[in-house]
């Protein structure tokens, strides 16, 4: 046999050993925790013997005492049914699992109903906000759940651009109902309409008016996340990259290639009109000139009519001669007489 499995052998021995020497003594540890626990005084917890849901009345057949020790019993138990059931009927304020101590907290005091307002916290108020499948994220918040409420507003800057953006109004608000439904066992989603939220009064003030100035939409928290967070605006240009300079820059250059697609198609038209025109035009001439050749064709068939010779007429020759005129018979003679002139008409000599 070979060495290595020897040392093998031999270790799986004492490890066998070992382990049954641990769970010796872990037995006895917990035969001497069980002894003791004999010795701890115990009291009786009243815990509910079925499953409950909200508005489940309450009665002595879904009840059951169990024993508990006395110096662990939870705050606002009750120790037996009689004591529970004294006095008007009660009701559960959510829902109670099999075995669950039955607090005060759970179930409705005298006088009361299972409404929302039975429910509500010191100082706190019951508000509604409408949603849809996908604001109310898609129907996956039930009560009991804690939500963001995002406000989505666009308003228009000094420049006439109008701008989105988003930013966190409140931040774990505890769902009280959705739609009309407050039990908090209710586990398959549903499209709803409304969901009812757990909110101070200034709160509640924010919601009414934050539901005509916007767009109200839910983020669902994890469950254990019940601080706050720091927060910040998101809008457009977190999305695209651009500024809203930047957006009416871009729709500027889109409607003026728009404006000068729409000449040029009003120039193409144009265009065409005139071709039109002139087509019809040549074709109105065309038709002039066959009505031309037409007329032409029938004057070229009419046969000429015999020509007239007329006699020749005489020439007449012109003689032109020339007529030396006659000299005039007075003439008129000046004659200066210092710095005076004088003038007379006398007979003109042959």
């Amino acid at each position: 046999m070979r060495a290595n499995t020897v040392i093998m052998i031999v270790l799986a021995g004492v490890f066998g050993v070992l382990a049954v020497v641990l769970a010796n003594i872990w037995l006895a540890n917990q035969r001497s925790v069980m002894a003791r626990t004999d010795d701890v005084q115990r009291d009786t917890v009243v815990v509910a013997a079925v499953a409950l849901k909200f508005g489940d009345t309450l009665s002595a057949d879904k009840l059951r005492e169990v024993a508990w020790p006395s110096g662990a019993v939870p705050s606002g138990a009750f120790k037996t049914s009689k004591e529970l059931l004294t006095g008007d009927s009660k009701q559960a304020l959510q829902a109670i699992g099999v075995n669950e101590p039955v607090l005060a907290t759970k179930i409705t005091g005298p006088g009361q109903r299972a409404t929302l307002s039975a429910v509500l916290g010191e100082g706190m108020k019951a508000v509604s906000i409408r949603v849809n499948d996908v604001l109310g994220v898609a129907g996956f918040v039930f009560p009991g759940d804690r939500v963001d409420v995002l406000l989505t507003r666009t308003v228009r800057s000094q420049d006439g651009a109008d701008q989105s953006f988003v930013d966190v109004l409140l931040q774990s608000m505890k769902v009280l109902a959705v739609d009309q439904v407050a039990d908090e066992s209710k586990d398959s989603p549903t499209v709803v309409k409304s969901v009812t939220l757990e909110a101070t009064t200034k709160d509640a003030q924010k919601l009414t008016l934050a539901a005509g100035a916007g767009q109200l939409s839910l983020a669902l928290r994890q469950a254990a996340a019940s601080k706050g967070e720091t927060t910040e605006r998101v809008t457009l240009s977190d999305l695209t990259g651009e500024m809203p300079a930047d957006v009416a820059k871009r729709q500027a250059e889109l409607d003026k290639q728009a404006a000068t697609e729409a000449l040029a198609a009003a120039e193409r038209q144009r265009a065409e009109d005139e071709r039109k025109r002139a087509d019809d035009k040549i074709a109105g001439l065309a038709k002039a000139v066959d009505r031309v050749g037409s007329k032409l064709d029938e004057l070229g068939k009419v046969k000429p009519a015999p020509a007239v010779v007329s006699a020749p007429q005489p020439v007449v020759k012109e003689v032109v001669k020339y007529v030396q005129p006659e000299p005039p018979a007075r003439a008129t003679i000046g004659v200066f007489r210092g710095v005076k002139l004088e003038t007379y008409d006398v007979p003109r000599q042959q």
